[in-house]
């Protein structure tokens, strides 16, 4: 059985190759659309990495959903743990390689253990409004309970952008760099050179 990091590198690099196809045929657009695709896919300004930032939130929004919706019957408390740790690996990893395309200079852990802290507020934000829905509402469905997290994750997301491309994945970090191949890198190579060191 694989261990919950070997799993998210392999859901992060699956992800990586099917954004780096897309973001190779949006570049094959004619002219001002080429441009402006190619500085939000290459560029460092803010707006870049915001829109980066807002796919890959999309991307780790679907993946808690559909683990939320699995795990469900467990109750809502640990449908949203479930759901906060398997998107959050998925969102650092992606940030990491393609919001602020900082793979040589951020290494996996420290994005997991920095970004993971930083989604330990979220988590607790989504689960105090979990439980005051619960309180206030009484039993609701899946849906109204993703809505909910949806608004609360939207919020949390503004801040958690800032305090990333500040604190997380700045350039003041001494990792060892690491190859990066594409867009958004290889994943999977580099965790392997990781694991064989």
């Amino acid at each position: 059985m694989s261990s919950p990091s070997h799993t998210a590198v392999h859901a992060a690099d699956a992800v990586a190759q099917r954004l780096d196809h897309a973001v190779s045929t949006l570049r094959s657009a004619p002219g001002r659309l080429r441009t402006v695709l190619d500085a939000i896919v290459s560029g460092n300004s803010t707006t870049a990495q915001f829109s980066r930032f807002v796919v890959v939130g999309g991307l780790s929004s679907a993946l808690y959903a559909v683990l939320f919706v699995a795990v469900d019957g467990f109750g809502d408390q640990p449908a949203n743990l479930v759901g906060a740790i398997g998107s959050t690996l998925l969102a650092n990893e992606l940030h990491r390689r393609m919001t602020f395309q900082a793979g040589g200079r951020v290494g996996w852990v420290t994005a997991q253990v920095e970004g993971g802290g930083l989604a330990v507020v979220g988590l607790v934000a989504t689960s105090l409004a979990l439980a005051g829905f619960q309180h206030l509402f009484g039993t609701s469905t899946a849906t109204a309970q993703l809505l909910l997290i949806g608004g609360v994750t939207g919020l949390i997301g503004l801040v958690r952008f800032v305090a990333l491309r500040a604190w997380v994945f700045g350039t003041s970090h001494d990792d060892v760099a690491e190859p990066a191949g594409g867009v958004t890198g290889n994943v999977v190579a580099d965790h392997r050179e990781r694991s064989a060191a």
